[in-house]
């Protein structure tokens, strides 16, 4: 079994299980749950089928209809964190941005490699960083406490800083090896523990900075830049230029560490396991894709204005999500078993109004629904990253405690439905301006004013600071 048919089946949660883990983060909305929940274990299933038909299954595109801020971007970025997948999301619409082409459609598979390749690098990292530790660690004992050099001694064998008479330096009737490593042993303990961490040290480091990189237009004719590393072309001529800097024993380790994990991965295999990751586990997230569709108010017959640019970004699309090869710098990237999830709220345009081919490709189609008052005080209340948990953590830090009664809650659930019914319907998102407007002035005044303490918040406070913003509807449309 190669290294992602193991990550894959480490991920193998059970539609119900991811249906769990979304209901952690997000209120309501069922039915797109469940579809994406059904199509990341489809993945699973696929990767475990047999190996004559495992090509031949594709995965089923999902189309997610509704308003915004209902959750149909986060479902597809907790979806992407749950399977550990290279995930990106790009606008439809900005494919239309430049003439009648935009920008080259490919670039959304480009940019959705790098993410791969540093969400692979990152992970050899990690596994790779205990032994870069030990590395470290050695190389900051060889600057304050040089070995011994074969072949006898110049008698100076403590490094900058240290010398015979320190405190920690007992030096005894025996060889100079011994000795040295008898103090290192002792610097390596007083390292562990943090004791010379203000110490100042000279580290020699690889100059940092990205290495030059030259930009090259695509045959498109959307001006897409594909970037090519002139160290790769021409190869480490001259060897890597270093640096030499005066640090701190804790910016020293954080500095080395970096260098040291980067020379114990491998990068031919981190790029090798990121294309076959990204093929066969990346998910593109295509939001706004109603705003590429050519609404049937528009008419049938005009072949000018902005439907010819929607149409042709459709076009491009198309070879993309039914699976076609892109060219990347870091090799050729199929595009079969990515998973396409497009999203829009269809408010002038319907998913009819697609071109055919492109309607085809999203057989999955889920509609979710507006949020209610109910649904505001769940998306309050429920989920680990709620707004209210958010701000209690933050004034936390501030050493005040914030407490949000039932009825107050209630109450900025009651405005928020109000004020998207009568100004503008935008999900969930509304309740980010109206809990800032509402906590403006307890965070203006913290901590000047009031340094520590329990500060409840409860209806009254909620109606005193929002009852003018509500009332007047010119200021609701400004500020809420």
């Amino acid at each position: 079994m190669n290294t992602l048919q193991k990550t894959v089946t480490q991920k193998n949660l059970t539609p119900q299980q991811v249906v769990a883990e979304l209901n952690k983060y997000i209120v309501g909305q069922d039915d797109a749950k469940r579809s994406v929940a059904i199509a990341l274990r489809n993945r699973w299933r696929r990767m475990n089928a047999d190996e004559e038909i495992r090509d031949e299954i594709l995965p089923n595109n999902i189309l997610l209809i509704g308003p915004t801020g209902v959750g149909k971007t986060e479902i597809a970025r907790r979806l992407a964190n749950l399977a550990d997948a290279p995930f990106i999301k790009v606008e439809a619409s900005k494919f239309t941005e430049v003439g009648y082409v935009g920008r080259d459609v490919e670039s959304m598979i480009r940019d959705l490699t790098d993410i791969a390749i540093n969400m692979v690098k990152t992970e050899m990292r990690d596994r790779v960083k205990e032994e870069a530790k030990k590395k470290v660690e050695n190389r900051i004992l060889d600057i304050l406490i040089p070995p011994v050099k074969k072949g006898g001694s110049d008698g100076n064998n403590t490094g900058p800083g240290f010398n015979a008479n320190d405190e920690d330096f007992s030096p005894q009737q025996a060889s100079d090896q011994e000795l040295n490593q008898r103090t290192r042993e002792k610097f390596r303990e007083k390292l562990r523990n943090g004791e010379l961490d203000d110490r100042e040290i000279e580290v020699e480091v690889s100059k940092s900075g990205k290495s030059p990189m030259m930009q090259v237009f695509g045959p498109q004719g959307g001006m897409e830049e594909m970037g090519i590393n002139l160290q790769d072309m021409f190869g480490n001529m001259g060897g890597q230029k270093k640096t030499k800097r005066n640090v701190t024993i804790e910016e020293a380790r954080e500095i080395l560490l970096e260098e040291e994990s980067e020379k114990l991965i491998d990068h031919e295999s981190a790029v090798q396991e990121a294309l076959e990751r990204v093929q066969k586990q990346g998910i593109v997230f295509i939001d706004e894709i109603d705003k590429v569709a050519e609404s049937s108010n528009d008419g049938k017959g005009g072949g000018g204005g902005p439907d010819v640019s929607r149409q042709g970004v459709q076009r491009d699309m198309l070879p993309i999500v039914e699976g076609s090869n892109v060219s990347t710098k870091h090799g050729m990237v199929q595009t079969d078993h990515m998973l396409f999830i497009g999203s829009g709220a269809f408010h002038v345009s319907k998913p009819s109004d697609l071109i055919p081919e492109l309607q085809g490709r999203f057989p999955i189609r889920v509609e979710l629904n507006s949020l209610t008052e109910q649904d505001f005080f769940d998306i309050l209340t429920q989920p680990k990253n709620a707004l209210t948990k958010q701000y209690q953590a933050m004034l936390k830090s501030e050493g005040v405690d914030v407490e949000f009664t039932e009825g107050a809650l209630k109450e900025v659930a009651s405005i928020a439905a109000q004020v998207n019914e009568r100004v503008e319907n935008i999900g969930a998102r509304r309740l980010h301006t109206i809990l800032s407007s509402l906590l403006d002035e307890l965070l203006f005044a913290i901590p000047d004013d009031i340094s520590s303490g329990d500060i409840t918040i409860d209806k009254d406070y909620v109606n005193k600071q929002l009852d003018d913003l509500v009332k007047d509807k010119d200021l609701s449309q400004y500020i809420l």
